[in-house]
């Protein structure tokens, strides 16, 4: 069964069953403890804690409707750093596809075996043998999982049921804390191609567990290894995801190359495509890393860059409408032309080495760009000893020295001047950087209310000369725009709103409707700045943020913006300063 048809039956399965269908969500997440979207629960997971109520709250991929209903199901797309060095083999992925459906008190271990038995013997997938969690001395074995797959003809006797330790059979949480619990796996020609969570319990910052008061249900079936059974193929890439790619190559390189070229090919396309631009740190550096990655490996070839990543948009478009090739290009493009120019230059150098470790291999990063990756990948031989652990100690040593040297220089105030979003040197700049701070603040607002809500923030750098501040919004700004929104935010600041914060849980914070940075990570305990009118209660911004900030928005002087320009398909970028 071809891959298009696996994800149609799979839907219309749990849509038959009374199950919400819900769009994937943005691998780029609004959970601030991850960095990508990993699990298709990520976006149910206030369900789950009782934040959200699914016939209440407004639902973001569903366009602010909510759920409708305890059950769910989705086609997410997911991604895993984790497993970047071990592309290359039968299995290992970057970004795949996790087909799941999910309840928040509408069933549990029953149904949600009985629907998994279900689904397979509807697709003539037959089932190999389950795994169940047998207990440990913190949580109790499963028996009504065992008691289960014992009606369905399951048992230790016939050994096609398993016992299974914490390791195998106990999910989560995604991120710091949240649900979790023991789960039930079914495989299938030799592959594990069905997880199946019972959520039980709430894992908190110190790892204890707490009983929850409504359990649920999570699953996750990879797309990917579903069609490898269905299809009965070898591996993963010699499915109908993978194939056609796979075809553009030439003959003549070997397997884990070609594996390595289109896992990279998808991952770059849909990561660009989901707001990620490639720099130095967070998601963007995995974009990066994928990016180089890619072109070292195809580099030979380099005609075929846009062949494959154009293939990659033609087999997926029709299902993820959101890949576009004109904004994949644009971006493309760019990387490829900053990163061979420090390619030529960084090879030579390489050449230059007798052996590489990893001092030797980050100064070759730190001159030349040249990632661990493409150093390994480059350095054969030479590079046989490096270690990413090594490498990436020398990386954590660079930083302490650069961080202790700026204290230094900046009196011993680095981590209010110099936040990653704030840089300041001395005490005037930090009175300046205050200002600006809160009017990137207002300048969101502003942003807002003339262009529309669609607009969120994309990233922000603040110095003691400008504010920077990058959005999203399709087109460029007419001057009319421009001086509407410097009206708008000058309006507040002449109007002397009063500024302060209230401090309060995280998942409390995103009730107000606040708006908060998605590739920001944010503690448990986070800060609400409003601005407001104090006489009438009117609310002009409201923001989680750390500050600093003024108390009074007339203390912020007058904002002029003073560029406006495109920096990425769909990203636009303003540059302001206050007088």
């Amino acid at each position: 069964m071809e891959s298009r048809e696996l994800r149609e039956r799979f839907l219309e399965f749990f849509k038959k069953r009374e199950h919400t269908i819900v769009p994937s969500s943005s691998l780029i997440p609004d959970d601030p403890s991850v960095l990508l979207t990993t699990a298709g629960m990520q976006q149910f997971k206030p369900y789950y804690t009782g934040a959200a109520d699914p016939f209440h709250s407004p639902h973001p991929t569903l366009g602010g409707r909510p759920l409708g209903s305890r059950n769910a199901a989705s086609i997410q797309k997911s991604f895993r750093t984790s497993d970047i060095d071990e592309v290359g083999d039968e299995r290992h992925l970057t970004f795949f596809e996790m087909l799941g459906n999910f309840s928040f008190g509408g069933y549990f271990k029953e149904k949600a075996i009985q629907y998994a038995y279900d689904f397979l013997r509807e697709i003539n997938v037959p089932i190999e043998y389950v795994t169940v969690f047998g207990g440990d001395a913190e949580v109790p074995r499963d028996e009504e999982s065992i008691a289960i797959w014992n009606s369905y003809g399951f048992s230790m006797e016939k050994q096609n049921l398993k016992l299974m330790g914490r390791e195998d059979n106990f999910w989560g949480p995604t991120g710091n804390e949240g649900p979790c619990g023991p789960t039930t796996e079914i495989y299938a020609g030799g592959i594990e191609i069905w997880n199946i969570v019972f959520n039980q319990y709430y894992c908190h910052p110190d790892k204890t567990l707490e009983p929850l008061k409504t359990p649920g249900v999570d699953t996750g079936m990879g797309l990917e290894r579903l069609a490898t059974v269905s299809q009965e193929k070898e591996n993963i890439f010699q499915t109908d995801l993978f194939d056609p790619l796979i075809a553009l190559l030439p003959t003549h390189l070997g397997n884990r190359e070609k594996r390595i070229i289109v896992d990279h090919a998808r991952a770059i396309v849909f990561l660009i495509c989901d707001g990620v631009l490639p720099s130095n740190k967070d998601a963007g550096y995995i974009l990066r890393r994928l990016m180089r990655r890619f072109i070292i490996r195809a580099r030979n070839y380099s005609q075929e860059y846009f062949t494959i990543l154009g293939k990659v948009i033609d087999r997926y478009g029709s299902v993820y409408h959101e890949l576009n090739s004109e904004k994949t290009f644009l971006i493309f493009k760019d990387e490829l032309s900053q990163f061979e120019k420090t390619l030529v230059a960084g090879q030579h150098e390489l050449e230059k080495l007798q052996s590489i470790d990893a001092a030797s291999a980050f100064r070759l990063y730190e001159s030349y760009g040249l990632p661990y990756e493409v150093i390994k990948d480059l350095g054969g031989e030479k590079a046989k000893s490096l270690a990413r652990d090594d490498f990436d100690k020398e990386f954590t040593k660079h930083q302490e020295i650069s961080r202790a040297g700026q204290e230094k220089k900046f009196g011993g105030h680095g981590l209010l001047l110099d936040t990653g979003e704030l840089k300041a040197a001395d005490e005037r700049e930090i009175q300046i950087v205050t200002r600006l701070h809160t009017a990137t603040h207002l300048l969101q607002a502003a942003l807002r209310k003339v262009l529309g809500e669609s607009v969120r923030q994309a990233g922000s750098d603040i110095t003691a000369e400008r504010t920077r501040f990058d959005f999203t919004f399709d087109r460029k700004l007419t001057s009319e725009e421009i001086a509407a929104v410097e009206q708008v935010a000058n309006r507040a600041i002449q109007d002397d709103l009063k500024v302060e914060y209230k401090e309060m849980p995280y998942e409390e914070a995103l009730k107000t409707n606040a708006l908060h940075f998605a590739k920001e990570k944010y503690p448990s305990i986070v800060k609400v700045y409003t601005a407001f009118d104090s006489e009438t209660g009117r609310v002009f911004s409201q923001e989680l943020c750390g500050g600093p900030h003024v108390q009074r928005t007339s203390e912020v002087g007058k904002l002029k913006i003073v560029k406006e320009e495109a920096i990425a398909r769909g990203i636009r970028r303003i540059r302001a300063i206050i007088e």
